[in-house]
């Protein structure tokens, strides 16, 4: 289980570097094939930044409001209400706001930026056809991404994802045209032709690139909080029950969509739940999860 954590923790910050990395090329790239050097491209940061900030502040009372979820008191949702404690108190953390979402499908998520600022969805589907041990499951994986602050992690990697998508359309749509008249008309000579071609590329694909790598961290982040959702529990065969469950279920969450999907602890959209092993899905493989689960418990994987 700790492996799996320490693992988990190595390869989502190595990924980050490679955003990060790719981020710093494509702006070098382009500053020198425009001529504008990189007041543009700062900009073009700056908004980006601007824009992740808004969203970390503000994100998940949109996510809460789009999702129709309704804020619960104990006597409200008693069992869920003390599934919640016992899994606050295991992580240390805070208490969440607890929220319901009114739908048939089985499912959850979390939301806010710190784990004082945090809150947990469940689906009534999830409340009515999971045991107390699955539950918990599921909100011991919750938990964790508010503890292993994953949804700061997230937003990080949006901004620098958003920042060269951000780059590249400046580039594309602006840069590119007004930075080849200015090297033509300056005798930029045969090196700032080979980084205008250099920068178009890297525009094209740059974007690509960065959102795979984003998917792949998320991918990451979910298999880090399964195993830290082990550590909350002690019990991985809850959460793997759990994900077995949500994975046969038939039932459409009418409420999520591609915007949101990648919050949840297995994706709602069944469609691209069948197509995880694709680099843009932001889940895992839901019985690769199971299988893991499966493993730290010691357990023979389910035929």
């Amino acid at each position: 289980m700790y492996e799996q954590i320490s693992k988990n923790k190595r390869l989502s910050y190595l990924l980050v570097v490679v955003v990060a990395v790719l981020l710093l090329v494509l702006g070098y790239a382009i500053g020198y094939a425009t001529g504008f050097g990189i007041l543009g491209l700062v900009a073009a940061a700056a908004i980006a930044v601007v824009m992740g900030l808004t969203s970390y502040y503000r994100g998940d009372k949109v996510v809460l409001a789009a999702s129709r979820a309704r804020r619960v008191t104990h006597d409200d949702e008693p069992q869920l209400f003390n599934v919640v404690e016992e899994m606050a108190i295991a992580a240390g953390s805070p208490m969440p706001a607890v929220y319901v979402i009114e739908d048939s499908a089985p499912n959850a998520f979390a939301t806010g930026r710190d784990p004082e600022h945090s809150s947990i969805a469940v689906t009534r589907g999830l409340i009515d056809k999971l045991n107390r041990e699955e539950l918990q499951g599921v909100v011991a994986h919750e938990m964790s991404h508010v503890r292993n602050y994953d949804i700061l992690f997230a937003t990080m990697v949006g901004i620098l994802v958003g920042s060269v998508a951000l780059m590249a359309d400046f580039f594309l749509r602006w840069g590119f045209f007004t930075g080849g008249r200015r090297g033509r008309s300056s005798g930029g000579g045969y090196l700032q032709i080979v980084m205008m071609v250099l920068a178009l590329v890297m525009a094209i694909l740059a974007p690509l690139a960065a959102r795979a790598v984003q998917m792949s961290i998320s991918r990451k982040r979910e298999y880090l909080a399964d195993a830290s959702a082990v550590e909350l529990t002690r019990n991985p065969l809850g959460l793997a029950g759990a994900l077995e469950k949500i994975s046969r279920d038939q039932e459409v969450l009418e409420v999520a969509n591609r915007a949101t999907a990648h919050l949840y602890i297995a994706n709602p959209v069944k469609k691209f739940e069948k197509r995880s092993r694709h680099m843009f899905s932001s889940h895992p493989p839901i019985q690769m999860r199971i299988q893991a689960l499966r493993t730290m418990a010691n357990a023979p994987a389910a035929r």
